[in-house]
């Protein structure tokens, strides 16, 4: 039980450190009931000088009191990320499947909203995927985004 404990910390300590940390930098009024469009910044933890910015839907007390449906929040999201300083990539994924560079729960259990950074090598360029992951079924919800990286320095050099 307790080395099932420290696995669990272990890879939960893990994932922390290398998800990155939403700041939350605008948020927009759409509705009488207090339903918002909240717009995260979120610099990649591995690729210094690229900055994500994603818009999402938050639901309000009262939309989640008269909808039912208390306990999760749409998960489709916009996505766009720049070049917000030099850049300078770390010690990143390369597979086609790439690497999780953010996630958020947007309901108790069942359903997160991620950004998965993917590297096209053959045309130098970034590829941030915005896309909801669900444990019952899967969902067409996604937004994608792309940084060029015209003379990106490379981790070790």
């Amino acid at each position: 039980m307790t080395r099932t404990f420290l696995a669990l910390a272990a890879t939960l300590s893990a994932l922390a450190v290398t998800t990155a940390r939403a700041e939350q930098v605008g948020e927009v009024g759409v509705d009488w009931v207090g339903n918002d469009i909240v717009i995260d910044a979120i610099p990649d933890p591995k690729v210094e000088g690229v900055t994500c910015h994603i818009a999402y839907f938050e639901r309000s007390l009262i939309d989640r009191l008269s909808q039912g449906n208390w306990f999760e929040d749409p998960s489709n999201a916009s996505i766009a990320c720049r070049q917000t300083g030099p850049i300078r990539l770390g010690d990143i994924d390369t597979s086609d499947s790439g690497e999780q560079v953010f996630r958020e729960s947007r309901s108790i259990v069942l359903k997160s909203l991620r950004i998965k950074r993917i590297f096209d090598e053959t045309n130098q360029t970034l590829i941030y995927l915005a896309h909801a992951q669900e444990l019952t079924e899967g969902s067409a919800k996604m937004a994608i985004s792309t940084v060029p990286l015209y003379g990106a320095a490379m981790a070790g050099d």
